[in-house]
């Protein structure tokens, strides 16, 4: 995305539910990115799978817009990329407390055993690497106010 979002727009990512067969390729590219390696507990996305495994709902980072893992960082690590619209975590500056994962309501920011720090999804930059991997079209990324990116 070359141009900067108004304030009212963002990236987000989205998950059509009904397409997602559980597979887990999302979570392994996303771990692979952020932590190093092919971990699904390490993503900082998940799946629920639920009704006796018959249904698969991906678990996504919303890009709150009053983010409680924002507001609660007692050193404010968390700031928002103007470019994508993702809130964003600065390792520098993160001292690896872990209370944005607490008090992430989706339970989707992770602690980092290489590096001791938090993680959560950055949006890849804006070309998420789980909506590129996901075999059905499962994952989306929309430009929030406005049209699909």
């Amino acid at each position: 995305m070359n141009q900067t979002l108004q304030a009212s727009q963002g990236l987000r990512l989205i998950a059509h539910f009904d397409l997602c067969t559980g597979c887990e390729i999302c979570q392994l590219v996303c771990s692979q990115r952020i932590c190093g390696g092919f971990n699904p507990r390490l993503a900082a996305l998940r799946i629920e799978h639920k009704r006796e495994n018959l249904v698969h709902e991906p678990i996504l980072c919303e890009q709150c817009q009053n983010p409680f893992c924002q507001n609660v960082c007692p050193v404010q690590a968390i700031s928002l990329d103007e470019e994508t619209g993702a809130r964003v975590i600065d390792p520098d500056t993160c001292i690896g407390c872990g209370l944005c994962a607490s008090y992430c309501p989706r339970q989707v920011i992770v602690h980092n055993p290489q590096t001791g720090k938090s993680a959560k999804c950055d949006l890849c930059n804006g070309d998420p690497l789980c909506v590129r991997s996901c075999p059905t079209g499962a994952l989306e990324l929309i430009v929030q106010g406005g049209e699909n990116a």
